[in-house]
C-alpha cells in the first residue's frame, strides 16, 4: 500500500500510509485506539476506497470498489465481530454465495465435504462438523469457520483485527498454531492487535500508527516493549499503573455480601471498603462476571444478605442497585453500556435519568464537566454519535455515564479490554481517582498484571466461590493457584508453573507482565 489517504466529509483521517507484508509473513499493525488501523485495513479489504494512494498485489496494482473485489484478487479480513450467520450451517457460511451446483441444485454433499477437508487441514485438533449450526459453536469455532472461509477463497492476504479480544486463553494458544501454519503455508497476514505480548510472539515485523499517520516500521527483534509503547502514544510510560491508595485512609465497609448465592455462585461472603480497589481475578468460567452482576442486581442473589454502609438492603434489579449507589460498567460496552445511535450528551445521562426523582433532585448534571472529567475526545463535540468514537472514548463515556449518578460504589467488569495502552493508562488513572474520592470499587480483569498492578486487595474466583484473599502486590503463581485449586506452590515444578502461566495470562501487556 503506497501513499494511502482517506478523508470522511472533509476529516483527514490517513495521511498518506505506507505499508509493506511479504508472503509468509506476519505483519502486525498496532497503535493507539483512533490512529488509522481499521480504517487502513477496511480500505485493503474494499470496505472504503481510498481518496488517494494505491494498492499493489504481486506487482500488479488494484483498485477495489467492493469487498468481492478484494476477495477476487486474494484478501480476505477477519473482524473482531463476525460475518457469519449463526442460523446456517458451518458448510454454507465456508461457501455462502459460492455455492457448488449440481445442475440448478446446490451440491450439498461435496459442499460439505471441501469443508471437511478444508477444517481438518487448518484445525485437526478440532472437529467441527460441516452441518453443524454456527450458532451452536464457540466463538474460537466460529472463528476457525472465518478462517476456513479465507481458505476457500485461496487467500493471499489475511487481515486479523483483534483476533483474540473474546477467546479464552487456551483459545488463544490455539489460534496462535494456526497463525503460525498459515505463515507457513505462505500467506501474509496483517494483525492488528493491543497485546503487545502476542505481537512480540507471532510478528516478524510491526508498523506504528498514530493519528492517521505512519511513525515507523520496526523488527519485531529489534525493539523492546517499553520502546513500542513510546512509539505508539509519544511518550514512555514509566508508571504504567497508579500509586496505591494509602491503607490508613480507608474507609469503612461499604458493601458487605453474607452467604451470597445464586444459580452459579455459592457462599460468597464478601466486604468491600470505600476508598480501596477490590480486584477480582480467576479463570473463565469461575464466577467472576456473574459476582458483579449479582450485586448489581442483574442476576440477583437468590440467597444471603447484602448490606450497604451497614444497613440491610434488597437488590433485585438494575434500577434498585442505581438508587443504592452503585454503578456497573460492564464487559461489553456496546450492547449493555451505550446506545450506540445516540449522543455522547444522552449517554452520560442515561443512569442519571434512570434515578429515582426524590435522589435525582439532589444532583446536578454537567455532562461538559464530565466528558472533561474523563478525559474525553471528540471531533464532533458533545453531539457526536458514541459509535464514531474509538474504544477507549466510548469506555470514557460509560464512566462519564455512572459519574452522572455520584455513586459510591462502582463495578468494573473487565475496563481495559480492547482498548489502546496509553488509553489503559488513563482508564486506570480514572478508576484509581474514584478510590482516592471515597468511591468503593469492584474491579474485575482477566489480565494478572492489571489485577496485581491495580488492585488493593484481591479476591480470586474458582467454581463460583470465592477461592481465598490476597494482599496488595501478590505474584502471578500465587493467584493462579487459588485459581487452580493448587494449594502447595512449592511443590509445584518450573514446567508446571509454566504451563499453568500460559493458560492464564495469555493477555499480559508486554514489559509489565
Amino acid at each position: 500500500m503506497r501513499g494511502i489517504k482517506k478523508d470522511f466529509l472533509g476529516v483527514h483521517v490517513l495521511h498518506g500510509i505506507d505499508l509493506e507484508c511479504a508472503a509468509g509473513e506476519v505483519h502486525a499493525i498496532v497503535g493507539e485506539n483512533g490512529a488509522g488501523k481499521s480504517t487502513l485495513m477496511k480500505i485493503l479489504a474494499g470496505v472504503y476506497t481510498p481518496s488517494a494512494g494505491e494498492i499493489i498485489i504481486d506487482g500488479t496494482p488494484q483498485k477495489f470498489n467492493h469487498p468481492l473485489e478484494a476477495q477476487q484478487a486474494g484478501v480476505s479480513i477477519i473482524y473482531q465481530e463476525f460475518n457469519l450467520l449463526p442460523d446456517r450451517t458451518v458448510a454454507e457460511n465456508v461457501f455462502l454465495g459460492r455455492e457448488p451446483k449440481k445442475g440448478f441444485i446446490v451440491d450439498r454433499a461435496k459442499m460439505e465435504r471441501d469443508t471437511a477437508k478444508l477444517l481438518h487441514e487448518f484445525a485437526p485438533d478440532d472437529p467441527i462438523a460441516p452441518d453443524e449450526l454456527v450458532g451452536r459453536l464457540s466463538v474460537a469455532q466460529q472463528q476457525t469457520v472465518e478462517i476456513a472461509k479465507a481458505l476457500s477463497l485461496d487467500s493471499k492476504i489475511l487481515v486479523m483485527d483483534e483476533p483474540t479480544a473474546s477467546l479464552a486463553a487456551h483459545e488463544v494458544e490455539r489460534l496462535f498454531d494456526r497463525v503460525k501454519r498459515l505463515r507457513e503455508r505462505g500467506m501474509a497476514i496483517l494483525y492488528i492487535s493491543h497485546r503487545l505480548k502476542e505481537i512480540f510472539e507471532l510478528a516478524q515485523r510491526i508498523t506504528v500508527l498514530k493519528d492517521g499517520n505512519k511513525v515507523k516500521t520496526v523488527n519485531a527483534d529489534e525493539v523492546t516493549s517499553a520502546e513500542l509503547v513510546k512509539l505508539m502514544v509519544g511518550r514512555e510510560l514509566d508508571q504504567y499503573f497508579p500509586p496505591r491508595g494509602d491503607p490508613s485512609k480507608r474507609g469503612d465497609v461499604k458493601l458487605r455480601v453474607r452467604g451470597g448465592a445464586t444459580e452459579v455462585l455459592s457462599n460468597i461472603d464478601l466486604d468491600i471498603h470505600a476508598g480501596e480497589i477490590l480486584g477480582v481475578a480467576g479463570l473463565q468460567g469461575s464466577g467472576r462476571t456473574e459476582l458483579a452482576r449479582a450485586i448489581f442486581g442483574a442476576d440477583p442473589f437468590l440467597e444471603g444478605t447484602v448490606e450497604i454502609d451497614g444497613k440491610p438492603v434488597k437488590i433485585n434489579s438494575p434500577k434498585q442497585a442505581i438508587a443504592h449507589g452503585i454503578g456497573f460498567v460492564s464487559e461489553d460496552r456496546k450492547t449493555e453500556g451505550l446506545t450506540l445511535a445516540q449522543s455522547i450528551r444522552d449517554n452520560v445521562a442515561l443512569a442519571w435519568r434512570g434515578l429515582a426523582r426524590g435522589r435525582r433532585s439532589q444532583l446536578s448534571i454537567n455532562v461538559k464537566d464530565l466528558c472533561q472529567a474523563v478525559e474525553l475526545r471528540s471531533r464532533g463535540g458533545l453531539g457526536q454519535e458514541v459509535r464514531y468514537l474509538s474504544g477507549g472514548n466510548q469506555q470514557k463515556v460509560v464512566i462519564a455515564k455512572w459519574l452522572a449518578t455520584e455513586p459510591q460504589l462502582v463495578i468494573f467488569d473487565e475496563p481495559t479490554r480492547g482498548i489502546d495502552v496509553g488509553a489503559k493508562a488513563g482508564i486506570h488513572d480514572l478508576i484509581r481517582g474514584l478510590a482516592n474520592e471515597g468511591v468503593a470499587v469492584l474491579m474485575i480483569s482477566s489480565e494478572l498484571p492489571e489485577v496485581i498492578g491495580m488492585s488493593d486487595r484481591i479476591i480470586v474466583m474458582r467454581n463460583g466461590q470465592i477461592a481465598g484473599e490476597l494482599p496488595a502486590g501478590p505474584t502471578e503463581a500465587e493467584i493462579m493457584f487459588l485459581a487452580t485449586g493448587e494449594e502447595d506452590i512449592e511443590a509445584k515444578t518450573e514446567a508446571d508453573l509454566a504451563k499453568i502461566q500460559e493458560e492464564l495470562s495469555s493477555a499480559g501487556e508486554g514489559g509489565k507482565s
